[in-house]
């Protein structure tokens, strides 16, 4: 469903381990925790806090 980034918690280059979470969607009046679903660095951010997305936007990447 569609959403607000409300927080990032990480910047490029941080390292993140599977389970981390990398940032904060609200939908719905409610926030969603966004995590990594693996091990490595955030290699880009896609997004700004305040933006808003859809379901199979890119958010961010791990390298």
């Amino acid at each position: 469903m569609p959403g607000k980034i409300v927080d990032i918690k990480l910047n490029v280059g941080d390292a993140v381990s599977n389970g981390t979470v990398v940032m904060v969607l609200e939908a719905m009046k409610m926030e969603n925790q966004i995590i990594a679903e693996s091990d490595g660095k955030i290699a880009s951010i896609a997004v700004a806090k305040g933006d808003m997305v859809n379901p199979g936007d890119e958010l961010f990447s791990i390298a």
